[in-house]
């Protein structure tokens, strides 16, 4: 995707305006933008950007960044808007590089801060500054990261936390679903529902039709192929319906003989490496596999942690082997990877909802929608973006989600005798596309299919003692093992013990 710094200032009289610390904050994200880079600098502002090629439309690597209107309006931005086609031409924005950031622009000179209506299939961060006042906003689950925090009267936005913690003494995560003027006050614009929508009167192969029509849809406007593009596969039904999908398309606009490429990770010959292979033979893609004993995870855990910007275990677990493949990818020369990130969420996927049902399920869903943002999320962006790897994930679209809360729960989480079936109506849709062991394969989290979970867990048993755990609980309650207090050690190494802390999603379990 992108990055960005904002620092802005209550007046053109404060003293100190420049953009040397801008540049300086800028340059410990540099990771997620090495293609194009730039400040500007306003009466009240200073504002840097940097790009990812993926992320800019073809537009050349000289092109100006932030980018402006041309009327004084510039705006700092890291997203993607799924119907961008859509309201571009709602909104007479021509065909061309950084369409999306010129259409919310325009948006903004139109609507105001009810732009934010128009955003219902996007994920975003972004701020923009019109000469003389400035509006910032981060989509509704926060599936794009974004800080802001104080230092002598300047208020600084930045898209990591690392380039935000040595620059001031107070920060904070900006809320999801919010946006921010220069009253410096978060209010809210969007929040998911507090109770199940009204019951559908589809039936389940009209429900099965709909899935598919929605996500094939979100897939089509989402990849073009421009650039060099590939799978991540697990085997998973999620990464197995995308890398299908992908692979169709891709013969659809390239000929029959075209081929996806995809990748796969295990701690040796792990339950991902193996169902991945089932799925990559029956799709008939270039599949490669990345085969890592435990000390190479070991080995990561550093670099890892400061990516990521967190400290649970089972993110770190999963964004370990995620940060692996992601760079060996990368280092084969692909530029944009395709994820079935967001399929738990959207149809209850997780093994601990399967307790719930009826309405307690449809608030437990909310619930994890909740924990999005500074979680599964952080694994998304942080560890492609890490390898400066564009990321693009179908199964997050709001359309999809819309439709995917007015499915009863019945159909999300299936009895099957004295068990229930996580994502039924999911497998249901895409049952015939994908082999019969893959498409109704019990969900496992990442981690655990790849093999990190377990082999990480054991790995830190004695790196500390009982004592020393007990010891490290009494000052910090919340780290719960010895393998989280390995990773917490390694966070404040980087962000210390205060403020940077409190972004700290954890998870329901280890």
């Amino acid at each position: 995707m992108s990055g960005f710094v904002a620092a802005l200032y209550p007046s053109p009289s404060v003293d100190g305006r420049s953009s040397t610390q801008v540049e300086t904050m800028l340059a410990s994200i540099k990771h997620r933008g090495p293609w194009l880079e730039g400040v500007r600098e306003q009466p009240t502002a200073v504002l840097g950007q940097n790009y990812l090629r993926a992320d800019t439309g073809n537009a050349p690597r000289g092109s100006r960044v932030p980018l402006s209107d041309g009327k004084q309006a510039c705006i700092c931005y890291d997203g993607q808007i799924g119907n961008i086609g859509c309201l571009a031409v709602a909104e007479g924005v021509p065909p061309g590089p950084f369409l999306e950031e010129r259409t919310l622009l325009a948006l903004y000179r139109r609507h105001g801060q009810r732009m934010l209506s128009y955003l219902n299939d996007a994920i975003f961060a972004f701020v923009i500054h019109d000469g003389n006042h400035w509006f910032a906003a981060r989509d509704l689950l926060g599936i794009k990261t974004l800080f802001h925090g104080m230092k002598d009267g300047v208020r600084y936005l930045t898209s990591e936390l690392k380039c935000l913690a040595p620059a001031v003494e107070e920060l904070y995560e900006f809320p999801p679903g919010h946006f921010m003027d220069e009253a410096g006050v978060a209010t809210r614009y969007a929040e998911l529902p507090s109770s199940p929508p009204g019951p559908m009167e589809h039936d389940v192969d009209t429900m099965v039709r709909v899935i598919r029509e929605l996500i094939f849809d979100s897939v089509c406007s989402r990849v073009d192929f421009s650039l060099p593009t590939a799978g991540l596969l697990s085997g998973g039904m999620d990464s197995s319906v995308i890398c299908a999908l992908a692979a169709w398309r891709l013969r659809e606009l390239r000929g029959p003989d075209a081929r996806l490429t995809t990748f796969a990770i295990g701690v040796g010959e792990s339950t991902d490496i193996a169902n991945a292979r089932i799925v990559a033979q029956h799709l008939g893609t270039d599949h490669q596999e990345l085969i890592i004993g435990v000390e190479d995870l070991a080995a990561a855990l550093p670099e890892v942690v400061h990516y990521l910007e967190s400290f649970d275990p089972s993110l770190v677990r999963s964004a370990a082997v995620n940060f692996l493949v992601t760079r060996y990818a990368r280092q084969q020369g692909f530029e944009v990877l395709l994820s079935g990130e967001g399929g738990d969420e959207v149809f209850c996927g997780y093994l601990y909802l399967k307790q719930f049902g009826g309405d307690e399920l449809f608030r437990r869903q909310m619930e994890c929608l909740g924990f999005v943002h500074n979680n599964a999320a952080l694994r998304l962006d942080r560890m492609n973006q890490a390898n400066s790897m564009r990321v693009v994930t179908p199964l997050i679209s709001g359309n999809l989600l819309r439709y995917a809360m007015n499915i009863p729960a019945e159909y999300k989480q299936r009895a099957d005798g004295n068990s229930k079936i996580e994502k039924w109506i999911f497998r249901k849709a895409y049952e015939a596309m994908l082999p019969h062991a893959v498409a109704w394969r019990i969900k496992q989290e990442f981690s655990q299919g790849a093999g990190s979970a377990d082999s990480l867990a054991s790995y830190f048993e004695d790196s500390f003692s009982d004592r020393e755990l007990a010891q490290a609980r009494r000052e910090f309650p919340f780290v719960r093992s010895k393998e989280e207090l390995y990773y917490f050690r390694l966070f404040c190494d980087r962000y210390g013990t205060g403020k940077a802390v409190s972004t700290v999603g954890q998870w329901v379990s280890l």
